[in-house]
């Protein structure tokens, strides 16, 4: 008998590309078991299959950085609780990363993708599913109708944050919509598509160094010590924090500079199905 969850739920979280380097990433995740029924009727509880996902989820994706373990494009020191990494990518561009372990995934992978991710969760959640179950299949999408509309990948950190968004390098697939005047511009959407394709918000705040093309990021937060290096012309800077609520501000207060006369309506999303409005 096989049971099916249809978009279990979603992950939001940044990975290392070879020619791309750090992409913030929202992918949903649908799950099907296969086994014999119990003495209840049932393959397996719902809420059980549910929690259990969920949670491992949550845990070893969710607001993570993930990383192929066996690409050659990584150098990597495991210290205990604090991993140390270097990725080097397209035109041998560089970014390095220190951070507690826990904020870190390694992928038994040479590239992150669905198909490798999802493979590799199902042989760490096997031992968590009674024997009863024959089969777990998991598989990892993106938002539906997402290609039509104008979206940016982007990673940062909150050190305020009390959970995991305080995780320096974890990240969203984010659309935008803009208005200008009250008409929707898709426009002015896809130039910020463009304008943080692969991006990493940062605030000044954080910033510790420029080093020839370099920013360098750093904070302590509840979970430890976080560094982050990567290009310059990988990032944008904001003397805010970067919560999306800061992000629809920076984007309506651009546009507003750029066009005095308009009125403009920003709505980020951060990851599916949740963000913020700013009106200005």
């Amino acid at each position: 008998m096989l049971l099916f969850v249809d978009k279990l739920t979603n992950v939001d979280f940044s990975f290392l590309h070879p020619d791309r380097g750090l992409l913030g990433e929202t992918w949903l995740a649908s799950t099907e078991l296969d086994g014999a029924l119990d003495e209840t009727g049932m393959v397996l509880d719902f809420g059980i299959v549910k929690k259990t996902l969920r949670n491992w989820l949550d845990t070893y994706l969710d607001h993570c950085l993930l990383v192929p373990r066996h690409s050659p494009h990584l150098k990597i020191i495991e210290e205990g609780e604090v991993i140390e990494l270097q990725w080097r990518f397209g035109q041998q561009q560089l970014l390095s990363c220190r951070s507690p372990a826990q904020a870190i995934t390694l992928i038994d992978a040479e590239t992150v993708d669905a198909d490798s991710v999802a493979r590799w969760s199902i042989e760490q959640l096997k031992a968590l599913l009674p024997d009863t179950i024959e089969r777990l299949s998991l598989s990892f999408s993106e938002e539906e109708g997402i290609n039509r509309a104008a979206f940016y990948h982007y990673s940062h950190g909150l050190k305020k944050h009390d959970g995991n968004c305080q995780r320096i390098a974890h990240g969203h697939r984010s659309r935008i919509e803009i208005w200008r005047d009250d008409a929707r511009d898709t426009q002015l959407e896809h130039s910020w598509a463009q304008r943080w394709c692969d991006i990493y918000l940062g605030s000044h705040e954080d910033l510790q160094a420029s080093n020839q093309g370099q920013l360098n990021f750093a904070y302590t937060s509840a979970q430890g010590q976080f560094e982050l290096s990567l290009p310059e012309a990988c990032c944008e800077l904001l003397d805010t924090d970067t919560t999306v609520e800061w992000i629809a501000y920076f984007i309506a207060t651009t546009l507003k500079a750029q066009h005095p006369d308009s009125a403009f309506m920003v709505k980020a999303f951060e990851g599916l199905g949740k963000g913020a409005v700013y009106k200005l």
